[in-house]
């Protein structure tokens, strides 16, 4: 915990900097502390983004972003200097049930980012994607020694960025640092709607009540917690402002939904909020968009040779016949593969079961998953449903309907490419909370009471060992992870896993080989190149391509080399 916490304070230092200087060139006049440190995460990826092209994501990185810390903080020392101060007032004038509240909240997150790691998707391809990034950047065809490698995110470079793998190689708390920014924000909201009664702050503050669920993803660099998050503030300014935008929310705003595009594709439907605000109010905003285009070019552009460096392909998993096709590029058919197991997943069916279901079918089949992943689809549906009535009956702005309207949207694209319920969590926890504020507005003893409540479950759930496979369906959910006193100092090993290595040679590629593990997707904490023999084997086999080193040494990158099927 004293670890992660150390670390965090330096983050903070460093996105707040940059956070600044992004808001001071593009004038977009933000004051929330929480909202700057997210604007500094975006600069911080973006241009860790475009390090990771040319070289590793290293020490000599950090150094210039040291660098670049200490010019601002000597160029603009006063004006720096104000927005801790702001930050430092807004805590102090916080209730004395509110401080309590956000420090519980902070002390939970850090406690369950000291924790073993939750997930399968740490253990497939996050922790090696991070290094990778950390040894070496964007390396080209990585994407053939493991599909999975070519999901790198915007996310994922962010916390390469933050690993300071040269310094401890446990550090993979990125998401809690996040969440811990979204509370803030949650909890400074709650405090100004006491003052102003304005259900829109309330709506916005009760995002803290979902750290329960929210936890189970903070304890691995999981992309959706900073889609969740960034994802409330954007409602909230829109449905603050939608009347009254100007060019600074605007910008903001956009801001924002490029960062949750850049972080996570799924999240596209987002754009249509800036986008409907634009067609809007063309006039007024049409001024600040030369900016804006430029950075929304230069992300496009990162995330195209992202892409094109890791897979072979600008718009993997989509494939498409390119004009020049690299020697490295991931075969179109495991791409193809790959896009189909994307698609089928989600349903729990086989390729060919999928390609046979009529649309209805394929929905009742949707919705009738078992566990968590009915619930929540049911939970989607239903609030398609009640939704209207909720805001028709007690909200009725435009906003609301604008974002109802967005949410179906999300749930229709979803449902022809990969409609796993995280990947909608944003708006189903949005439209849940609609009623709920009703319910307890102009009460502030009871939203207090709730806060409280809240906070103990997500205790329990922090220090009680739970096994989530009992609620998911899903076969290799792992085990819940608890905080245990060991972690008070040193987080636990980022990976979950304690496996033993074995060195292989296939061609010219020697690789490690986790021994033991019988899922092949998992790699688990293993050194670079690190790969499950059974998935060399199985690509062998059933693909007859088996990843060959480009070069002399990993940071080559991999190709595909054809071979004889047994």
């Amino acid at each position: 915990m004293i670890l992660i916490l150390l670390s965090w304070i330096y983050i903070v230092f460093t996105t707040t900097n940059l956070g600044f200087i992004l808001n001071k060139a593009l004038k977009t006049k933000v004051n929330d502390f929480a909202v700057l440190s997210i604007l500094g995460l975006f600069l911080v990826t973006i241009t860790a983004s475009t390090w990771a092209i040319f070289g590793r994501i290293n020490w000599e990185f950090h150094t210039t972003l040291l660098l670049l810390n200490l010019l601002i903080i000597i160029k603009f020392k006063s004006e720096v200097s104000e927005v801790y101060n702001n930050f430092f007032n807004d805590i102090k004038q916080l209730s004395a049930n509110l401080k309590i509240i956000l420090a519980a909240i902070a002390v939970l997150i850090i406690a369950q980012c000291s924790a073993i790691p939750y997930g399968i998707d740490n253990e497939t391809y996050y922790i090696q994607t991070i290094k990778w990034l950390n040894e070496y950047g964007l390396v080209k065809g990585l994407g053939n020694l493991h599909p999975y490698f070519s999901q790198t995110s915007g996310w994922h470079i962010a916390q390469s960025a933050f690993s300071f793998s040269f310094l401890y190689p446990n550090f993979n708390d990125l998401s809690g640092f996040c969440l811990l920014l979204g509370n803030l924000f949650a909890i400074l909201k709650v405090n100004e709607y006491f003052k102003n009664d304005n259900q829109n702050y309330l709506i916005i503050g009760l995002l803290s009540l979902a750290n329960v669920f929210l936890f189970q993803f903070i304890s691995a660099p999981s992309s959706d917690i900073p889609v969740y998050v960034i994802s409330f503030i954007i409602f909230f300014y829109f449905l603050d402002r939608y009347k009254t935008i100007d060019n600074e929310t605007f910008k903001l705003l956009t801001l924002l939904v490029i960062f949750c595009l850049y972080i996570k594709l799924t999240s596209i439907v987002l754009l249509a909020i800036p986008l409907l605000l634009l067609l809007k109010n063309h006039r007024l905003l049409f001024t600040g968009l030369l900016r804006l285009t430029a950075i929304s070019i230069i992300v496009l552009v990162l995330f195209l040779v992202k892409n094109f460096i890791i897979s072979g392909h600008p718009l993997f998993p989509v494939i498409s016949n390119s004009i020049y096709h690299a020697d490295y590029s991931i075969p179109i058919q495991l791409s193809q593969v790959y896009y189909e197991q994307t698609k089928t997943y989600s349903f729990f069916v086989t390729p060919l079961e999928y390609g046979n279901m009529p649309i209805y079918k394929l929905f009742l089949r949707w919705l009738m998953l078992p566990k968590i992943d009915g619930l929540f689809n049911k939970l989607a549906v239903l609030l398609i449903v009640v939704s209207p009535i909720v805001i028709r009956k007690f909200y009725n702005k435009k906003a609301l309907w604008v974002l109802y309207f967005v949410m179906c949207l999300q749930l229709v694209v979803l449902f022809f490419t990969s409609p796993q319920y995280r990947f909608f969590v944003n708006f189903i926890l949005l439209f849940s909370i609609l009623p709920l504020a009703i319910l307890i507005k102009n009460n502030k003893n009871v939203i207090i009471t709730i806060l409280y409540f809240s906070i103990f479950i997500t205790a329990f759930a922090v220090l009680v060992p739970i096994d989530l496979n009992q609620f998911s369906g899903k076969k290799f959910t792992l085990a819940r992870s608890n905080f245990k006193l060991e972690n008070i100092v040193f987080p636990h090993d980022i990976s979950q896993f304690d496996f033993e290595f074995e060195q292989i040679r296939e061609g010219n590629l020697l690789y490690y080989s986790p021994i033991g593990n019988k899922y092949f997707y998992v790699t688990g904490n293993g050194p670079l190149p690190c790969i499950n023999q059974k998935l060399i084997e199985t690509g062998k086999k059933k693909y007859g391509i088996v990843p060959q080193l480009r070069g002399n040494n990993p940071g080559d990158g991999f190709y595909p080399a054809p071979v004889a099927r047994d």
